[in-house]
């Protein structure tokens, strides 16, 4: 498929033809140029990237999806909301194909990482944390697909809520620290009122800030791949499993401190503004 091809599926909501899939070249190299065409059809039809998600980090759901490392994609002002201050907010389904829930951890950048990578300039790089809702989304028919379908896929994702901003250095004196504190962290995933699932932290590359590390690490090794800015939002990939989401439905993280939860509606179009 054309770069052209994916951001008209992208736009209708429409799933691959399996044929399709099936032509996907399994080079994880090659996806990363397709979708970085990608990327810039729609910066040059006046979307605006706002940071990058990082996608399976949770090493608990890799034979699952039979996925067994790490990707990266872009995150959008298209794409991109945030929690009003009673922690809550609403994301619209309409134009997603196949949406899925992952709560997650957000970073905010005060300045792009210095060269020399590691837990403590990552520390001096971030600003704040967030627990986030990523919604995901798969073109590929039942969620079925190999890591470069992933990644020409825009990584999987479709929308990206951010809780309460909490200043990193509120909480962790350097990078070790931050890592230690984030490793220890759980959280309660619940629908409707019912805990479904319990995720943790650790689940994710050891903690989020590894992740983190290894999502830079991997962006600075992509040629052409853009490099992270000051202001860039960067989540760094699901607790839990990935949970189908439709409208109606209400969910909820409710987070170990010093973490503040999150709340979200899902609708389909103005029923949920």
């Amino acid at each position: 498929m054309t770069p052209e091809t994916l951001l008209q599926h992208l736009d209708q909501a429409s799933l691959w033809p399996a044929d399709s899939v099936a032509s996907i070249p399994n080079d994880v190299a090659l996806a990363y140029q397709t979708a970085l065409q990608v990327r810039q059809l729609r910066v040059q039809r006046g979307e605006t990237p706002r940071g990058f998600k990082i996608g399976f980090t949770n090493r608990s759901i890799w034979e699952r999806y039979q996925v067994f490392e790490p990707i990266w994609g872009t995150v959008w002002d298209t794409t991109l909301t945030y929690a009003n201050t009673h922690g809550q907010g609403t994301v619209d389904i309409s134009h997603m194909s196949q949406p899925r829930l992952e709560p997650e951890l957000v970073f905010g950048m005060r300045r792009t990482p210095a060269a020399d990578l590691s837990a403590q300039s990552l520390f001096e790089a971030i600003e704040w944390m967030a627990c986030g809702f990523e919604i995901v989304q798969s073109h590929a028919a039942d969620w079925r697909f190999k890591v470069a379908d992933t990644i020409t896929d825009s990584a999987l994702h479709a929308h990206l809520l951010v809780g309460k901003p909490l200043a990193v250095r509120d909480v962790a004196s350097d990078g070790e620290a931050l890592h230690q504190l984030l490793s220890g962290l759980s959280l309660q995933l619940i629908h409707d009122g019912k805990t479904v699932e319990t995720g943790y932290a650790s689940n994710v590359l050891d903690s989020p800030l590894m992740a983190l590390l290894h999502f830079l690490k991997a962006l600075r090794q992509c040629p052409g791949a853009p490099e992270v800015q000051a202001g860039d939002v960067i989540t760094t990939g699901t607790w839990t499993d990935a949970w189908p989401i439709k409208a109606g439905q209400h969910w909820e993280s409710r987070c170990d401190l010093p973490l503040t939860g999150l709340k979200i509606n899902v609708s389909l179009g103005s029923e949920g503004a």
